[in-house]
């Protein structure tokens, strides 16, 4: 079965910041938008940014313990191939982003191996990109 593209809203409280974010780091492409929310074309699937207060867990994010730093909870994010993830995180670098976890390999030599980075949006939405060599690894025990 074909993977279907997802569609995530989420909230920010400054929407320009965010559309910049969005749309200029992140090179996301705008689809329809108003003066409260924007749809962008994030890595195929469809993220909408919409006007709203800040939430709690956007000013201080939980976090959980995994292979040695705190992940953000909540958090979302896409799962690129192998080639695009390093094009992403020197592109992150590039523009001196601020990470919550910067780009590694976790649980290398293990089952699960992957390549993963964790950032905050402007709005204190957390966003984690990953990648596997070997994609069968994503739902291994």
């Amino acid at each position: 079965m074909a993977l279907a593209p997802f569609h995530l809203a989420i909230p920010v409280h400054d929407l320009a910041a965010a559309r910049h974010f969005y749309g200029e780091v992140f090179g996301c492409a705008e689809g329809r938008s108003s003066e409260h929310w924007v749809d962008f074309d994030f890595f195929g699937h469809q993220l909408v940014i919409h006007q709203a207060p800040q939430m709690d867990y956007q000013r201080a994010a939980h976090s959980n313990p995994v292979d040695g730093h705190e992940v953000p909870v909540p958090h979302f994010g896409v799962v690129l191939g192998w080639q695009d993830w390093q094009q992403l995180a020197e592109r992150l670098k590039a523009r001196h982003t601020r990470f919550v976890i910067e780009p590694y390999v976790r649980f290398a030599g293990q089952v699960g191996e992957q390549a993963t980075l964790f950032l905050l949006d402007p709005s204190g939405n957390a966003l984690e990109f990953k990648a596997f060599k070997d994609r069968s690894q994503l739902f291994a025990k």
